[in-house]
């Protein structure tokens, strides 16, 4: 799957840890020295604006889509490799916004880093279909439980009505002595399991710490699923010591010089309550 640079992470419906997803598989593929950028195009309910400390003024992805900014004016950096745009919290600004944009956000993100990854909303509405189309690929996420695997099976359905193209599927939250196995999940959405994560207690410290998993704790056992995954997607060798942790189932990065985002860099806060 090399080939394919542009990532939108997309569930049915919101606590199934798709943000927690983008940010950690983001994290590995800069952590193996891959340019990335993740980007929050939920308009309405931003998860990544706790992700970098911002001010009251401080320009995001709302800017770019009401014509106000540049793309690059709403890109902070996170770590070495790795920035994130976020989306404005204000519902004066979302109400200034034009989806639109977001072809051309995308296009230029594209040309500067190696992998994309747009957390999208969840929900049907036209803000949450776009990124499906504008993606080279959508990796759908759901958890074991019969009504998330419905709600994915909307997202697929979604990503065919954007004229997308599904990636594959990351179960979240599994456990090891589940009847069902993460196959057959994969198998009645027809789609290929790219990975499954498993339910792990520090995946939850790692976001009220506010850092990633795969840098808070690399050999958990949800880390070690999420980096096997980023492998994966970048059709590279995973560490080698990751192999007995699977879960058992058939410069372009741009510094931020303006005095009031000096801050970004190293903030990194809680973005989304469920891992």
């Amino acid at each position: 799957m090399s080939h394919e640079t542009v990532y939108a992470i997309a569930s049915g419906k919101g606590g199934v840890g798709k943000t927690t997803t983008t940010v950690n598989l983001g994290t590995a593929l800069a952590q193996a020295g891959e340019r990335v950028a993740i980007v929050d195009t939920d308009l309405g309910m931003a998860n990544l604006a706790g992700f970098v400390s911002l001010t009251p003024d401080a320009t995001t992805l709302h800017d770019v889509l009401a014509t106000d900014a540049s793309i690059d004016d709403a890109t902070y950096r996170l770590a070495d490799n790795i920035v994130a745009v976020p989306s404005g919290t204000g519902l004066d600004d979302y109400a200034e916004t034009s989806p639109e944009g977001l072809r051309e956000a995308v296009d230029t993100l594209r040309t500067k880093y190696d992998y994309v990854f747009l957390d999208v909303g969840a929900g049907i509405s036209h803000e949450t279909v776009l990124p499906l189309g504008l993606a080279d690929a959508v990796i759908v996420i759901s958890t074991p439980e019969p009504a998330s695997v419905q709600d994915a099976r909307k997202t697929i359905q979604l990503t065919d009505h954007a004229n997308g193209e599904v990636a594959g599927l990351v179960v979240t939250r599994v456990h090891p002595d589940s009847d069902v196995t993460y196959d057959e999940i994969a198998d009645q959405l027809e789609l290929s399991l790219l990975g499954a994560v498993p339910e792990d207690g520090t995946a939850r410290e790692s976001v009220y710490a506010g850092t990633p998993l795969v840098v808070y704790d690399p050999e958990s056992p949800a880390a070690v699923a999420y980096r096997r995954i980023a492998a994966e997607l970048a059709g590279i060798e995973p560490p080698s010591n990751d192999a007995d942790s699977t879960p058992t189932t058939d410069e372009t990065t741009r510094d931020i010089d303006e005095g009031e985002r000096d801050d970004a860099s190293s903030a990194i806060t809680e973005a989304e309550s469920d891992p």
